[in-house]
């Protein structure tokens, strides 16, 4: 089964996505390094080069590509992946989608060091930085939450995420069987 990791870039999609393919046995992909290494790029360059337009097919493309490829692996999606084109409902389609759901308080914490290369957030102050996330949650939400499962990921520990996930994919396993047995 795909899994797909959906929420705003810093959310720990990547990280917890690791440790959970560990968890369950599966394979990581992460989509920003697919489109990196297929363009031979960095996103910064990919985003300077062919602008968001660019990036965004291109990302769009590589969904179709992992959806048609793979059939069970862990996919951190990068922060924008739902949003755009009919990505959200194909990866809903495809498979598992959770959405790690984090306060922009929060997420300007965890974006602070990393702003440099960020081609979206590199040029704005602390002030800026929660108010620029703060709008683009507001925007995106409608995406994100159209995720099978939400995970309010403020102040819980990566543990507590992969653990709950795991939880969830073992209930939705079971649940399936019980349909399949009828």
């Amino acid at each position: 089964m795909l899994i797909f990791l959906v929420g705003y870039m810093g959310c720990g999609k990547s990280t917890i996505g690791r440790a959970l393919a560990r968890r369950l046995g599966k394979p990581l992909l992460d989509m920003d390094a697919l489109i990196e290494e297929h363009c031979g790029k960095r996103v910064g360059e990919i985003f300077e080069t062919f602008g968001e337009d660019g990036f965004r097919r291109m990302e769009r493309d590589t969904l179709a590509e992992v959806i048609s490829s793979y059939d069970d692996a862990v996919v951190a999606t990068g922060g924008g992946t739902p949003c755009f084109f009919d990505n959200m409902e194909a990866m809903n389609r495809a498979g598992r989608t959770i959405y790690f759901q984090m306060s922009a308080e929060k997420l300007a914490v965890r974006l602070e060091h990393g702003r440099a290369k960020r081609p979206l957030l590199r040029d704005k102050s602390e002030d800026e930085l929660v108010e620029y996330i703060r709008e683009n949650i507001r925007r995106r939400e409608p995406f994100y939450s159209q995720a099978r499962l939400v995970i309010g990921c403020d102040g819980v520990s990566d543990d507590y995420v992969v653990s709950h996930v795991v939880s969830y994919l073992e209930h939705c396993g079971a649940a399936e069987t019980a349909r399949r047995d009828r």
